[in-house]
């Protein structure tokens, strides 16, 4: 293809389009391909010189507003902790679950390191990635970490995705990462799941003792005892007070190992 003859000495080629996608003396093309009057604005929703729908850097450098605001909506809605950073890891945009595992608001996390919250579990892991990304290579990279929910919250394991995105010429890229939480096993029922109290009436009980002679043994009515086994029942989920004295077993409340039944 040639090049058109430039006849009007100004270094536009008559007919073409000056590197902004307007003509060289008229105004914005419009999305059908027809030139609008001088000096008008690009059609709403169309970056000057896009052919095609505008694009998003996630970098922010050079962002389509509505799309930049659909991008924040969709973000802040999905439940899977995300946050966009630097290739260094500084955090460009978080949505609330990634923050939420820093014990913070998104907004805070701007400008903050990955690094300053999850701890790698294998530091060769982050060299790989960093040496991955200095080569131009572009996959998905898993991190193990572990990090804390907060300043004295509970130590929780997880794994980071990691995928470099973005402009395959621009270097290095921004990384959208990921974050999955290892979810853990119920914790045991507590050694101590039963008060004193609870545990002395379990051990009479367990011993073939009647509500009255309870009663009388710890200074009780019959309806307060009563209203301790009922309490018992409901926590432990089970009814009657055979189901009660094994529970009390199983939870380690009352000793295996003695006779008259008493507490652990």
């Amino acid at each position: 293809m040639g090049t058109r003859t430039d006849r009007t000495g100004d270094g536009v080629p008559d007919g073409g389009e000056d590197a902004s996608g307007t003509g060289a003396r008229g105004g914005a093309t419009a999305p059908d391909g027809t030139a609008g009057p001088p000096g008008a604005d690009p059609a709403p929703g169309h970056a000057a010189g896009a052919h095609g729908p505008p694009r998003l850097d996630l970098a922010g450098r050079c962002a389509v507003t509505p799309y930049r605001h659909y991008f924040g909506m969709l973000l802040d809605r999905v439940p899977t902790p995300i946050a966009v950073c630097l290739a260094d890891g500084e955090v460009l945009v978080a949505n609330p679950a990634m923050a939420a595992q820093w014990g913070a608001s998104p907004g805070q996390l701007r400008g903050r390191n990955l690094l300053d919250q999850f701890r790698p579990r294998d530091k060769a892991q982050i060299t790989r990635l960093t040496e991955a990304l200095r080569l131009g290579h572009r996959s998905r990279y898993p991190v193990e970490v572990r990090w804390r929910v907060g300043a004295e919250g509970p130590e929780r394991e997880g794994e980071l995705s990691v995928d470099p995105v973005g402009d395959p010429s621009v270097q290095p890229p921004a990384l959208l990462t990921l974050l999955r939480v290892n979810e853990t096993a119920p914790a045991p029922a507590p050694r101590a799941a039963a008060s004193p109290v609870e545990a002395r009436i379990l051990a009479l009980a367990a011993g073939g003792a009647t509500t009255a002679a309870i009663g009388t043994a710890l200074g009780l009515t019959v309806d307060g005892v009563n209203y301790h086994l009922t309490r018992l029942a409901r926590r432990w989920r089970v009814q009657g007070r055979t189901a009660l004295v094994a529970r009390a077993y199983v939870l380690g409340v009352l000793s295996p190992d003695s006779w008259p039944p008493a507490p652990a």
